[in-house]
């Protein structure tokens, strides 16, 4: 499992090599160099989101968040990616500034491969799905959505699965029932999440 593989140490060299490459592609739009030692340790292929979240006082706002939730890519290689990608290529946000980083916390979710939950009848996912565990992706042809296991409870959040489930299918712009269709997939994962609690400060393994 990714929790027992991926340490604590592990995170804040992650998130550490994360910032370094966001501030050197902002600053000089090139990305870091990745170095031989970091590379061959993160080689084993993981899916992995890097979140970015502005500080407002004592509540933190998305800022922007992309990832792969498949294990396509080394570790090292799906962050050195995504990091950027978090930054700039968030349909949601503007690009993110040097000057914002200064003010932005970073968050990274390291994934086990998705599982497919298999069922008979649609209220089984209520018991199948475990808040504060699970991460979900919700498959409806060519439409997709993900949330991380994070969200349900991120924020002063209390979602119920029954929530999560509908938020997952608005994420991938289907109707909020659209978990009861026989034709949806539904997929769930675990994560290991790491995160700043200040911009450049302590790097913590985030309990949820």
């Amino acid at each position: 499992m990714v929790h027992e593989k991926i340490t604590l140490e592990d995170g804040i060299t992650l998130i550490k090599f994360a910032r370094e490459n966001i501030e050197t592609y902002l600053r000089t739009s090139r990305k870091a160099i990745i170095p031989d030692e970091i590379e061959k340790r993160y080689s084993g292929k993981y899916g992995v989101f890097v979140t970015l979240n502005k500080l407002e006082g004592s509540k933190k706002m998305l800022r922007g968040c992309i990832g792969y939730p498949e294990p396509t890519f080394s570790l090292i290689k799906a962050i050195y990616n995504v990091s950027i990608s978090s930054a700039i290529e968030d349909p949601r946000f503007p690009n993110v500034t040097l000057e914002d980083m200064d003010n932005i916390v970073i968050e990274l979710t390291v994934l086990t491969p998705p599982e497919l939950i298999e069922i008979n009848n649609s209220n089984e996912y209520l018991e199948k799905i475990k808040i504060g565990r699970d991460g979900l992706i919700v498959e409806y042809g060519m439409r997709r959505g993900l949330l991380l296991p994070q969200v349900p409870v991120d924020d002063g959040r209390n979602w119920d699965v029954k929530t999560f489930l509908e938020h997952t299918c608005m994420k991938a712009w289907l109707p909020a029932d659209s978990w009861m269709n026989n034709d949806t997939k539904i997929y769930k994962f675990e994560g290991i999440i790491f995160e700043e609690l200040t911009p450049r400060g302590e790097i913590i393994l985030k309990k949820i």
